[in-house]
């Protein structure tokens, strides 16, 4: 070789200039990847108009709703056209009080009627208007003049009071207060869920834990037909307001979407799986077809097949199930294909040693092996199909989704929001916890 050959060709590097020239490159990398992350947030932030929601965000309504989840309040209205007097729980007919049970903070003298919202806050209805006393504050007057409000309040006017020629209302931590031409209302609000148990038109309304135990154990029988417990236990069953035996069977109902979804689509999705698989299904075409209609339907929302299912065939829970039966078999098939073609072969050599069959050998030599696979994920699907179905239930019709949309529809019924919510929450908690006991049981043998 000659001295110019050696010359022109290349030197390599040295250890010392590949080592730095990595970690310069990783280096790079380490401030380069947050950039790009911190970027794109600061694009989002622009992009979604953040620091917009955060000045219409309204903290002041979001604390109403929280308290409203644990607290109700009852309604102390006066018709202005005839005087008639009504007080409710929620303002619902199921919760009006009888004229000679009213409320201890509620007082009626003639055509006067006072209202103790506690803490010095009092409102008084009379025949020439009506008036709250505001502590550290005044009071508040109003009388009808024609069409006109007339307010006497101090000056100015705080934020808390809104005032039109037609209406004022007034809004106060011990409770809020409405005035107009057709009828003057109080709410009051207090803590718990009222009737939770019995509506004031049962014979057990207004009785305390003990009287109750009592009525249950040796009192004389309300009803001669049946006994004490048993009427108590109807009572609450029968709730007007609470209805719990309709949200008994609104959780069955969704219950059972899931069930039949995540079940049926594990039955239709275990055989598909096996022609799905390259190592029982030797024809390409067909196994790429099928994988292709797996991707299709499980590339599909649940909730839009909820929607193309119920336009088809009609609102109604087993809707909701055929929609968690199509996505899921997709889901499944995917799945269950998957753990075939990574069995171990040994096992099925091992049967097939012994002269059986195709159908044999998938008995005795492919199941015992991917039983715990599918059956781990058949049961993961079921605990988050239950918790799927409520949505689904509330576009279809049924379950405890179309109680928690009723509910909130309403804008007032939000402490019936707060009860769907935590029996949603306990209803996904125990299939948790019996999905893990039937994994432990089947899978393990404890």
């Amino acid at each position: 070789m000659t001295a110019s050959a050696l010359t022109a060709s290349p030197i390599p590097p040295s250890l010392a200039e590949t080592v730095t020239k990595s970690f310069a490159r990783k280096r790079l990398m380490a401030f380069a990847v947050p950039a790009l992350i911190l970027l794109y947030l600061a694009y989002t932030a622009v992009a979604f108009d953040l620091a917009g929601l955060a000045q219409r965000a309204k903290l002041d309504n979001a604390a109403i709703l929280l308290s409203d989840f644990v607290t109700h309040k009852t309604h102390v209205t006066r018709d202005n056209r005839d005087g008639k007097l009504t007080v409710s729980v929620e303002g619902e007919g199921k919760g009006t009080y009888p004229p000679d049970r009213l409320p201890e903070w509620v007082i009626t003298t003639g055509e006067v009627t006072t209202i103790d919202l506690g803490k010095g806050s009092v409102v008084t209805y009379d025949s020439d208007g009506a008036r709250f006393v505001v502590p550290d504050y005044g009071t508040i007057d109003i009388r009808p003049d024609g069409d006109r409000l007339i307010l006497n309040a101090p000056q100015p006017l705080p934020s808390w009071i809104n005032v039109s020629d037609t209406r004022v209302s007034v809004t106060t931590p011990a409770g809020r207060f409405s005035y107009t031409r057709s009828k003057v209302e109080t709410f009051r609000y207090q803590f718990g869920w009222e009737l939770f148990f019995f509506t004031l038109d049962s014979p057990f309304s207004g009785k305390g834990p003990l009287e109750l135990v009592g009525l249950a154990l040796s009192g004389d029988r309300i009803d001669p037909a049946r006994s004490n417990v048993s009427y108590m236990v109807n009572e609450v069953w029968t709730n007007k307001m609470w209805r719990h035996g309709d949200v008994v069977w609104a959780l069955f109902e969704t219950i059972l979407m899931a069930f039949l979804g995540t079940m049926g689509a594990a039955i239709i999705a275990l055989p598909l799986g096996f022609v799905a698989a390259s190592n029982f299904n030797p024809l390409a075409p067909v196994r790429f077809g099928l994988r292709r209609v797996f991707d299709f339907i499980r590339g599909v929302d649940g909730l839009i097949w909820t929607i193309i299912l119920s336009r088809a065939f009609g609102p109604g829970p087993m809707t909701g199930a055929l929609a968690i039966l199509i996505t899921d078999t997709g889901s499944f098939g995917k799945m269950f294909s998957e753990a075939l073609e990574n069995i171990d072969d040994k096992q099925v050599e091992g049967v097939r040693s012994t002269g059986a069959n195709s159908l044999l050998r998938a008995r005795f030599g492919v199941i015992p092996q991917v039983t715990p696979v599918l059956l781990s994920q058949v049961l993961y699907y079921l605990e988050s199909n239950t918790r799927s179905a409520t949505v689904i239930g509330a576009i279809v019709g049924g379950g405890i989704g179309l109680l928690l949309t009723q509910a909130i529809q309403t804008q007032k019924d939000w402490e019936e929001v707060a009860y769907y919510m935590t029996l949603i929450v306990l209803m996904v908690m125990a299939m948790d916890s019996l999905s893990g006991w039937l994994r432990r049981k089947l899978i393990k043998g404890e």
